[in-house]
């Protein structure tokens, strides 16, 4: 499955819908751009919903630690929800847990990011 991704905007929450492959190519820096023009243009919260990504490598993790990094920067926040058990080990792995949230959910990741 070729590596895809939407934008919707919810109560001021960036949501970052993706599905494929999260790796190395030219869609996942077509992504990675789509997120950070978001970022440009003043969102401060994004949600990336991972519920359709069975596989990530380091780039797709380098991605959203990199606009993890970003946001904090500008004092916003990420959240990751519906983590396949492939990718959370992963994530798990690379200590990446420890500093983005990861919720069963979106509607668990929207309740954080809209308090």
């Amino acid at each position: 499955m070729p590596l895809e991704a939407s934008i919707e905007q919810i109560d001021g929450v960036a949501v970052v819908t993706i599905h494929g492959n999260l790796t190395l190519g030219t869609r996942l820096k077509t992504i990675d751009d789509q997120a950070q023009t978001l970022i440009g243009h003043g969102t401060r919260k994004v949600l990336f919903d991972l519920a359709a990504v069975t596989y990530c490598d380091s780039a797709g993790l380098g991605m959203l630690v990199h606009t993890f990094g970003l946001l904090r920067e500008r004092g916003g926040s990420v959240r990751l929800c519906s983590v396949s058990q492939r990718v959370r080990e992963l994530l798990k792995l690379t200590m990446t847990d420890t500093f983005i949230p990861i919720d069963t959910d979106r509607a668990a990741s929207l309740a954080s990011l809209t308090q």
